[in-house]
């Protein structure tokens, strides 16, 4: 009977986390500056779905980029888990849950795109309706995606709030970075209530710049973990430190 395989060293997962984060980071920013920044006029449904007809191939590649993301943000859910469970697996749990949730409710906001795209086909039974109805219909669904995309920042941010708090805890990850993904953190949970309670004044003047801090502790997060990756050692010796480790395995 063959014993089970040990599992991969913290250092596999912190190469592993780093190339995924790096993905999510450059995906989004494409997505969002390239894609969405350029092809969504505000307040002008005609000109908007003008712009999706002419580069619908560009707006499916930014929309494809973000579905990988989720999958993406699942097993980084996971990485950051096995990573951070050593400082405190119930908190390192928590913000696995709270990542996931985020990418629930950013999974079924990305319904509203490919929603906006089908309301600007060319299927028989749209010709129920004018143009300018079908327009409406397809801004109104990327309005409805940017609602939920802020919504579900609510839980990202608090994810990056806990594992930064983690980081900051931890002795095997550089402080600064953990101190700055908190502060990011509490921009995205700001932002993403600021658009619920008063959603034209967060689109106006809070987008994007509370969200800006969380950018260099992310960008930095990502590439530390694939460059350097974490100190094996420590996190050894703070795994068997760890009473919570020790009852777990």
């Amino acid at each position: 009977m063959q014993s089970e395989s040990p599992e991969a060293s913290p250092q596999a997962y912190a190469r592993a986390g780093g190339v995924l984060y790096l993905f999510i980071i450059v995906a989004a920013l494409f997505a969002e500056a390239f894609v969405r920044g350029r092809l969504i006029v505000s307040h002008d449904p005609a000109a908007t779905a003008a712009n999706l007809l002419g580069s619908e191939t560009l707006f499916r590649a930014g929309l494809a980029g973000e579905m990988l993301t989720c999958g993406c943000d699942v097993a980084l859910a996971l990485i950051f888990y096995v990573l951070l469970r050593p400082v405190s697996r119930n908190l390192a749990l928590l913000g696995a849950f709270f990542r996931v949730t985020y990418v629930g409710i950013y999974g079924v906001a990305k319904l509203f795109e490919i929603a906006a795209l089908a309301a600007l086909g060319r299927a028989d039974y749209l010709k129920a309706f004018d143009p300018q109805q079908l327009h409406a219909l397809a801004y109104m669904s990327l309005r409805v995606h940017s609602l939920g995309y802020g919504a579900s920042l609510l839980f990202f941010g608090f994810c990056c709030i806990l594992f930064g708090h983690l980081i900051y805890r931890s002795v095997y990850l550089p402080r600064t970075l953990g101190i700055l993904l908190v502060i990011g953190g509490w921009g995205y949970v700001l932002f993403s209530l600021a658009q619920m309670l008063a959603p034209d004044f967060a689109g106006q003047w809070l987008f994007p710049w509370l969200m800006l801090p969380a950018f260099p502790a992310e960008l930095g997060l990502a590439l530390w973990l694939l460059v350097k990756g974490v100190d094996v050692q420590r996190w050894e010796e703070r795994a068997l430190s760890n009473p919570e480790m020790t009852r777990s395995s």
